[in-house]
C-alpha cells in the first residue's frame, strides 16, 4: 500500500536559492539502526516532515540501508521527499581512498550511498567535511606551442589558463549525470565556503555553467552559537545560502534528560567511552552551572505549555532572529531546517510540540532566554569586509 503523505501542519521554508521548500524539522538517521527505524521515520512523515537526512558514515553505511529498506516498505512517494546524504568519512573501510574529496571518491561514494539507500537520485549530497588533502583548486597552465606558420596553438585547443576545482567539478559530474540535484558543504568555514563561490566566478569555471554549493550543514544550539551567528553572518545574505543545522540539542543536553543527573538509558550511560568527554565536562563546575541554566529553560518551556524542554530549544533555533536575520535578506521568513536525531518515537512526538512553542517566542521571552544562556556571541563590526 502506497504511503499517503500529508503535509499536516508543518512549516515549509525555502532551502536558500535552490528552489526546495523543505519541512522546517526534519529528519537525521545518524542515531538509530534496526527496528525502530520504520517507526521513526514513519513517525516523521506523519507529523508532515518531509526532509531526510543521512550520510555515508551513519553506522558504516548501515543506516543508509535501513532508511532504504523502510522508504521501499513505505512505498513512499519519491517526489514527495527531500533527501540528502553526506560524503567524506567513508563506511569505516582501511581503503585511503574510500574516503576524502577526490573526485574518484565523491563520485564513487555517492554512487555506494545510492545503492544502499535503494534510489536513483539524492536531492542533496553534502561534502561532510572540507578535505585539506585535496586542493579546492587545481591550476593547470596549458603549454603553448607553435603551427607550422608559427602562429600558436595550446594543448587541448586551449590558448588560455584552466582554473579548475576538483571538487567543485566532481559535485557537477554528479548532477549533470542526474545522481543528485544539488550539492552542499557541512562544518565548512566561511572562508572555504567563500573560496567555492570565487572559484565559480572565475572566467574560466564561469564559461562552463557549473554550479557552486548551495547549502550548509552545521552545528547550532543554544550552547553552539559562535561559527553560525559570526563566521556566516555575511555569508548566507552574500551567496542565499541554505542551512540544515544538526544538533540542535546539544547531543541531548538541551532536551532536559541530564537536569537531574544521567538516567540509566541515556547515550551517556550506554556509551560512556564515547561521551567520556561530555560527562567530565557535566561533573565540572562549569557543568554544573550549565545545568542551572538548563533547569530555567526547563521551566520556562513548561511556562509557555510545552511539556519538554526540547521543545523550547527547537523552537529557539527555528526562530532565532539571528538565524533569521542571515536568512531574511535573501528569502523571507526562511529560517534553517532543523534536524532531529532520535532513538524512540515518543521522543519525535515530543519534538515536534517546537512547532506550536515557536509564535510564543516574543521579544520578550527571547530577550529572557538570553538573559539566561549569557553567551550571545559578539559581532565584530568589520567582520567579512574588506
Amino acid at each position: 500500500m502506497v504511503y499517503e503523505y500529508d503535509p499536516k501542519n508543518m512549516i515549509f521554508r525555502p532551502l536558500g536559492r535552490t528552489g526546495l521548500r523543505v519541512s522546517v524539522l526534519s529528519y537525521g538517521g545518524w542515531l538509530t539502526v534496526g527496528d525502530p527505524v520504520k517507526d521513526l521515520i514513519k513517525t516523521a512523515l506523519d507529523h508532515g516532515v518531509n526532509f531526510l537526512d543521512n550520510a555515508e558514515v551513519y553506522a558504516n553505511g548501515q543506516s543508509e540501508i535501513e532508511m532504504g529498506r523502510v522508504l521501499r516498505e513505505l512505498d513512499v512517494d519519491r517526489s514527495q521527499l527531500v533527501i540528502s546524504t553526506k560524503v567524506f568519512f567513508g563506511t569505516g573501510k582501511s581503503d585511503p581512498n574510500q574516503k576524502g574529496l577526490s573526485r574518484k571518491h565523491i563520485i564513487e561514494g555517492t554512487k555506494a550511498s545510492l545503492k544502499r539507500l535503494q534510489l536513483d537520485y539524492v536531492d542533496v549530497v553534502f561534502a561532510h567535511r572540507p578535505d585539506y588533502g585535496t586542493p579546492m583548486e587545481e591550476t593547470t597552465k596549458m603549454g603553448v606551442t607553435r603551427d607550422a606558420f608559427g602562429r600558436s596553438e595550446s594543448a587541448g585547443g586551449r590558448t588560455d589558463g584552466t582554473l579548475a576545482s576538483i571538487q567543485v567539478r566532481a559535485f557537477n559530474w554528479l548532477i549533470d549525470q542526474g545522481l543528485a540535484f544539488y550539492w552542499g558543504t557541512s562544518e565548512w568555514t566561511a572562508a572555504q565556503i567563500e573560496e567555492a563561490s570565487r572559484l565559480l566566478d572565475q572566467k574560466p569555471l564561469r564559461s562552463l555553467g557549473l554550479v557552486g554549493p548551495c547549502v550548509e550543514q552545521p552545528q547550532y544550539s543554544m550552547l553552539h552559537r559562535e561559527k553560525f551567528e559570526v563566521q556566516y553572518n555575511e555569508l548566507f545574505s552574500k551567496h542565499g545560502y541554505g542551512t540544515t543545522i544538526w544538533s540542535p540539542l546539544a547531543g541531548g543536553m538541551l532536551s532536559g534528560k541530564y537536569n537531574d543527573g544521567i538516567p540509566e538509558d541515556s547515550r551517556f550511560k550506554t556509551n560512556p567511552e564515547f561521551y567520556k568527554d561530555i560527562i567530565k565536562e557535566l561533573e565540572s563546575s562549569a557543568g554544573k552551572a550549565k545545568i542551572d541554566k538548563m533547569r530555567k529553560l526547563d521551566a520556562l518551556a513548561k511556562r509557555l505549555g510545552a511539556s519538554n524542554q526540547a521543545a523550547l530549544a527547537l523552537a529557539w533555533c527555528i526562530k532565532n532572529p539571528n538565524v533569521s536575520y542571515v536568512t531574511f535578506t535573501v528569502v523571507p521568513y526562511s529560517p534553517p531546517s532543523v534536524i532531529l536525531g532520535a532513538t524512540k518515537p515518543e521522543q519525535l512526538v515530543h519534538n515536534f510540540e517546537a512547532l506550536d512553542v515557536v509564535p510564543k517566542l516574543t521579544d520578550e521571552v527571547m530577550d529572557e532566554i538570553e538573559k539566561i544562556l549569557d553567551n550571545k556571541p559578539t559581532l565584530l563590526p568589520t567582520y567579512g569586509r574588506a
